[in-house]
């Protein structure tokens, strides 16, 4: 998986482009289906990353790109989760999570935010 571009609101994985945030799991790359956590955004003044969406966990290690500035709120339940399957979380912002998973794409997922 070669991510070509990314750019506030666009990201470009082999020749493809995504306007909305995306999931990456096992190597395929699916829409970010947020509607669940949106109920939360009052007290994170964000739609934060939730428990409450089908999150990849079937990996070694979890990425999670907040954003290019790093502002997607990930709840502290999730980060819990994450601790009690044993997988490796790493939450940063979309850039440098981008650069992470074209270091170590073997046995990670990952949730990019491709906004704020």
């Amino acid at each position: 998986m070669n991510i070509e571009t990314f750019v506030f609101g666009l990201i470009q994985i082999d020749g493809t482009k995504y306007e909305h945030d995306i999931v990456i799991d096992r190597g395929k790359i699916s829409k970010r289906r947020k509607k669940a956590s949106k109920k939360l955004r009052s007290s994170y003044g964000h739609t934060p990353l939730s428990l409450e969406e089908d999150i990849p966990w079937k990996c070694q290690r979890l990425v999670v790109g907040t954003g290019a500035s790093g502002a997607m709120p990930v709840v502290r339940e999730l980060q819990l989760e994450a601790n009690k399957r044993n997988i490796e979380l790493v939450i940063l912002p979309t850039g440098e999570a981008i650069d992470l998973l074209q270091q170590i794409a073997d046995g990670t997922n990952a949730v990019l935010h491709v906004t704020c």
